[in-house]
């Protein structure tokens, strides 16, 4: 009787039949979670690139069509389906003078720049939107707030 005890054993650690399953129950849940933190990151860029989006539609119009704040934000607004897309801070206008390391420098307008040339007119369109993720993640907030500025010359 003892032999055959030791026998149903040494056929029990044998046997290979349900290890496929058990592997997978061990690794289903790694990869659950990779695949959320892809989705996550997948749609955290892609709200990135529509904020972007918005406010280079608003300088572009801006170049377009002039400078009007009220039609500037509502490009900003209506240039992606997403609702939650705002020109917050609001679009504004300022002169300035081109600077290889510090970008525009405020100027009066109609004034010559150290560069040469004289000062232009300079448009700021932002877009901001809040992005909450599908998972809560360890250390990131949520929501997390996207925000894209861009600045054109209109003259």
């Amino acid at each position: 009787m003892g032999r055959a005890k030791n026998r149903n054993w040494l056929r029990f650690f044998r046997d290979k039949s349900g290890s496929p399953a058990v592997e997978f129950a061990l690794i289903a849940p790694v990869l659950s979670t990779w695949l959320l933190g892809v989705v996550d990151f997948s749609t955290y860029e892609w709200r990135l690139m529509q904020v972007g989006n918005a406010a280079r539609a608003g300088a572009e119009y801006a170049i377009a069509r002039g400078y009007n704040p009220v039609f500037v934000a509502n490009a900003i607004t209506e240039a992606t389906g997403w609702e939650s897309i705002s020109p917050n801070p609001a679009p504004s206008l300022a002169c300035g003078c081109p600077n290889a390391t510090a970008g525009i420098v405020s100027a009066s307008c109609g004034s010559g720049c150290a560069s040469g040339g004289t000062a232009g007119i300079y448009v700021t369109s932002s877009a901001q939107a809040e992005f909450s993720p599908l998972f809560p993640w360890p250390g990131l907030k949520s929501p997390v707030m996207l925000s894209y500025t861009a600045k054109v010359r209109i003259n």
